[in-house]
């Protein structure tokens, strides 16, 4: 199996008609690089349907500083965007602040105009960083990540979860009145240890949102509002590039929370 669950490209050889030689690229989901050979490679062959072009403002590089990470992020503000949460409303919580789709989404809500409040579990080491991305403020993670009650305090208009389990419960125990959460990840698990409350009695939405098998109109609506969204300070100061021979030690220090932002393998 050849790893990389996204990449961007031209095409060298097409037989579908919505696509031609010469044209740019970009790939995220669908099982590239988990059940069908990934981008770490110099060619590869795909189903057309998985496709999208490359929207005009972007460079192959900077769709990659973005990718799946950065695909998340803009559905999850989209999604709270359409369940009608303002910026006026209130404060927006983002959970893995630190991490590709936690970065991604704080400047994203910084650009329109939301108040971002990051949650970070190396507050010392990364508030510099992601106040100069657009977070507000920034909390620890250890405020959050602890049993909740079945409502607490209304502190936020909306959130961006990439955690799940305690956290995801937490936060949805402090979510306002017809506020919302968009989840979209499960770090610190899968479960999701929490009661009927926030949805009954303070009408909270749950939104799940899921990158690798969203259809082709939710993609090219969020690639085209992304591409014009993110600010160039963004690819500067978020992302790092590796080399493939650099990227077994790059998992590791990913898996070991050792990497802040973005990370783009050069072939």
């Amino acid at each position: 199996m050849v790893p990389g669950i996204d990449f961007a490209g031209t095409v060298l050889e097409s037989s579908d008609d919505r696509f031609s030689v010469g044209q740019h690229v970009v790939l995220t989901g669908w099982g590239v690089g988990e059940t069908h050979w990934g981008g770490m490679s110099e060619k590869s062959r795909v189903n057309a349907d998985w496709l999208v072009p490359l929207p005009s403002q972007l460079s192959s590089e900077q769709s990659m500083k973005i990718g799946t990470a950065g695909l998340t992020a803009m559905l999850c503000v989209q999604a709270l965007q359409d369940a009608g949460i303002k910026p006026e409303d209130g404060e927006i919580l983002v959970t893995g602040a630190s991490g590709g789709v936690g970065s991604v989404a704080i400047t994203l809500l910084s650009q329109l105009g939301y108040q971002a409040v990051a949650v970070s579990g190396r507050v010392e080491e990364n508030q510099q960083w992601l106040t100069s991305i657009g977070a507000s403020r920034v909390i620890a993670r250890e405020e959050l990540n602890q049993p909740a009650r079945p409502l607490e305090k209304q502190l936020w208009a909306g959130a961006i979860d990439t955690t799940g389990s305690t956290m995801l419960a937490k936060v949805l125990s402090q979510i306002h009145y017809g506020g919302a959460v968009a989840a979209c990840g499960l770090a610190c698990g899968f479960d999701l240890p929490t009661t009927v409350m926030p949805f009954i009695l303070r009408n909270v939405s749950l939104l799940g949102v899921d990158s690798v098998y969203a259809p082709i109109e939710k993609r090219q609506r969020a690639w085209d509002q992304i591409s014009k969204l993110l600010p160039e300070s963004f690819y500067q100061q978020s992302c790092k590039q590796v080399s493939l021979d650099e990227v077994p030690q790059a998992a590791v220090d990913i898996v070991d929370g050792k990497v802040s932002g973005r990370l783009v393998v050069k072939i």
